[in-house]
């Protein structure tokens, strides 16, 4: 990690967020499931099976294999459905995930456009939710999976690689290049393991809320770990000796943010 402090302004950087548990608190999927089941593109039993499903990864998080799933699924879903159908339900699904937004994550991203960062919704959610709901936030853009159109109805294939795992990975590399972004002064946040190519491939990893195997590898590395929570007191815990973790960990305070689960007894601070 670099030791660019978060307060900076760091032209040619930005930073990339993960949606499901990290922008927001839930699963956009189960959003998704409910507007399209009302508007009659789900059948029922699909809408039941993908809604526990939903259900479980808020609870447990991820796997490859429960992704690889849901892409199927959700491929198998839409083909033969109008982009057009598909676009309109934004109308019902964006105010429901707006009010997921973490309170703390919203001040997170002020305080990367303070510092003059660019800031990105990177998700394996679908780009027609993916890029409304970045606008909503004010947020540069958003980066989602795309899927095939042909005629205005989508195929049942991918238009560019899943933006999952190694895919979210390949999305931000492109964008760096279009837009003249250096890695090694950008931050990305997630709450999964299978972020980590994503964390990896920048310079300031910040792992939120995160699932068993993700904080362990944050802790033997050094990253710093972010607790975002609604109601109760926020506390700041110095996790690293790296100047980037400190200034992270100062910006987090005056947010609302609890950085750090270890080191809780000697190393608090209330704010």
């Amino acid at each position: 990690m670099t030791d660019t402090p978060l307060y900076s302004t760091s032209a040619g950087a930005a930073a990339f967020f993960d949606l499901d548990r990290t922008l927001i608190s839930g699963a956009s999927a189960f959003t998704f499931g409910i507007a399209a089941w009302r508007a009659g593109l789900v059948p029922t039993g699909e809408f039941t099976r993908d809604a526990a499903g939903a259900v479980a990864f808020k609870l447990f998080g991820a796997s490859d294999q429960k992704a690889e799933q849901a892409k199927q699924r959700l491929l198998t879903a839409v083909t033969g459905v109008r982009q057009a159908d598909l676009v309109a339900l934004n109308a019902a699904i964006i105010p429901k995930l707006m009010d997921e937004v973490r309170p703390e994550a919203r001040d997170l991203l002020d305080l990367h456009r303070n510092a003059g960062r660019d800031t990105y919704i990177v998700s394996a959610s679908p780009q027609e939710m993916v890029e409304p709901l970045a606008t909503s936030l004010g947020m540069t853009g958003g980066i989602g999976t795309v899927g095939e159109v042909a005629d205005g109805v989508y195929t049942g294939e991918l238009a560019r690689p899943f933006c999952y795992g190694p895919g979210k990975v390949d999305a931000i590399r492109e964008l760096a290049e279009w837009e003249g972004y250096d890695l090694a002064l950008c931050y990305a946040y997630s709450d999964s393991a299978s972020d980590l190519p994503m964390l990896e491939a920048v310079g300031h990893p910040v792992v939120v809320n995160p699932d068993a195997a993700l904080e362990r590898i944050a802790h033997q590395r050094g990253w710093p770990v972010v607790i975002f929570r609604r109601r109760t007191r926020m506390v700041v815990r110095r996790v690293t000796t790296s100047l980037g973790a400190t200034a992270l960990a100062a910006g987090a305070l005056a947010s609302g943010v609890a950085l750090g689960r270890q080191y809780e007894r000697t190393h608090r601070v209330a704010r």
